[in-house]
């Protein structure tokens, strides 16, 4: 199992749907206020609503993040968020509705997704300068 440590990524708002700005701030060590500024400016809605896959991916991208995928149309859940099964270093990782930052296994967020290790990983960015496992 992954340990967990409560980390809002400097977020000063309440709970609202923020998963990608918080993921995206505690993993790059960008100042909250700095990524929801970038995301107001890529988006017709606020961020904090939720931001899609086409808007967030490409970001990390130019920022030097490269995507791993891990589960593909038709496969079934191949990883899940464990130990065992994810590589060390500083990951934003794909759930379902969600998106979270795990730095080397410590899960960084507002609440542990894990479902104790049974939650499955669609994918996740890690910066190319990591090893990949």
């Amino acid at each position: 199992m992954l340990d967990f440590n409560y980390n809002n990524g400097g977020s000063k708002y309440k709970e609202r749907g923020d998963c990608v700005l918080r993921a995206i701030s505690i993993a790059t060590k960008k100042n909250y206020e700095e990524v929801l500024n970038d995301f107001k400016q890529l988006m017709d809605k606020p961020p904090y609503q939720g931001v899609p896959n086409k808007i967030w991916k490409p970001y990390l991208k130019n920022l030097g993040w490269k995507w791993i995928p891990t589960m593909f149309i038709g496969s079934g859940c191949k990883v899940h968020m464990t130990k065992e099964e994810l590589p060390k270093g500083t990951l934003i990782i794909s759930l379902s509705g969600h998106l979270t930052c795990v730095i080397d296994y410590i899960v960084n967020d507002t609440y542990d997704p894990s479902r104790e290790g049974t939650r499955c990983v669609y994918g996740y960015h890690i910066f190319n300068n990591n090893e990949e496992k």
